[in-house]
Formats: C-alpha cells, structure tokens, sequence
C-alpha cells in the first residue's frame, strides 16, 4: 500500500476539484455528532465514486452502508435520468443526519433510504444494478458479494471499499472477524471467473469489480 506524507496527500487534494459546500458541511456535522466519524467517505473517496458513476452512468445504484449519505450523494451524481440509487445502512439512529443532507442535496428523488439488516433485505429486491457500492460490516463482505453477484448486470460494477483494512488484510492470518471477512472476500474475488478486478490504494483500499 502506498502511504503518502502529509504534503503529497495536500497535493493531491489541492489538484483535485473542490468539494462540495454541501459535502463539506455534511462531513463537518458528522464529524461533531457522529461516533467514528472517519467511517465517511471523505472528499477524494467520494470524488472517486462520483467520477466512478458518472462514467458508468448507471440505471440503477445499490448501496451497502449509507452511514451518513456521503456517498451516497455523491453516486447519486452520475446517475442515468430516471435512475435510482437504493442504500442500505442497519443503524437508523442517522437517519436523521441522512435524510437532511439527501433532502439538501437535490438528490431526494434519486435515493431510497432502507434501515436494516442488508442480508435480509437484499433478497426482497427484484433489481439488476449496473453499479453496487459495498462498505457495510466488514465480517458479511463474502454474503454481501454472494448475494448481490447475480443482481449485476453484465458489465456491472461492484465497488468495495476498505478491502485493505488498516494493512492488515496482508497478513498470513486474521486477528479478529473483521479482518478475516475482507480477507475471506479478497480471497473470493481473486479467484472468481465471472469476473475481473483491481485494488486501488485509495484511502483504505477500493476493490473494483466488473462482472463479464
């Protein structure tokens, strides 16, 4: 994994396109109501994703993780007239959070906001995505995957973020459920014919995945 000092990570942001006023405001209230606040997707993360679904300019969008709508405000973006992006996220303790800044965003009639459990609701959803964005539990990374592979479509994208966890998906073997589920999926996906991949090594780790 490439780490960069403090000065080429200023660089990079520095010739990277501003953030948004709106996206700035939202990761500021995060920041001061929000445990573990550095689960939001951030500026370059979320102009990654942005440029990501502006290039796929998908139909349809499923999220993994809402959190507090970063990104998904951010993939809403890109999307097709008349798309939809669906996002998931169990704790719905923010959503008072997310539901201000999607409303605030102009994106309201873009994004469906579900609370609960992703491996229960997933097999109710009678959807094909052109672009899934996984950065939910960790441990579920591999049922994630399973469930969503055949709701693709080919040619489809899954983005999965934090697939290098810390550095220690590295390691010869797990400490913790954490680790050993992105292990688990980093294993699942090397090894899976149907389809292709690459690890960037942005912020920590983005897996892009295309189904053939």
């Amino acid at each position: 994994m490439q780490r960069f000092d403090d000065s080429v990570s200023k660089y990079i942001l520095d010739h990277t396109s501003p953030e948004d006023e709106l996206l700035t405001e939202l990761e500021r209230e995060t920041n001061l109501k929000v445990l573990r606040a550095r689960m939001v997707s951030g500026h370059l993360q979320g102009k990654v994703l942005e440029m990501i679904s502006y290039m796929i300019k998908p139909q349809n969008i499923l999220e993994l993780g809402t959190y507090t709508g970063y990104s998904a405000i951010c993939l809403a973006k890109g999307l097709k007239p008349g798309g939809m992006l669906h996002t998931i996220d169990i704790n719905d303790e923010l959503e008072t959070i997310t539901s201000k800044y999607i409303q605030k965003s102009g994106y309201a009639d873009k994004i469906i906001v579900r609370f609960g459990n992703a491996l229960e609701i997933i097999p109710s959803m009678n959807i094909m995505f052109d672009l899934v964005f996984i950065d939910a539990d960790k441990r579920e990374y591999p049922d994630y995957y399973n469930m969503i592979i055949d709701k693709v479509t080919p040619g489809g994208f899954i983005l999965a973020d934090d697939v290098l966890w810390y550095g220690k998906a590295n390691m010869h073997e797990a400490d913790d459920a954490y680790t050993q589920g992105i292990m688990d999926f980093n294993k699942m996906i090397q090894n899976d014919s149907r389809v292709e991949n690459v690890m960037l090594p942005i912020r920590d780790g983005i897996m892009v995945i295309r189904k053939k």
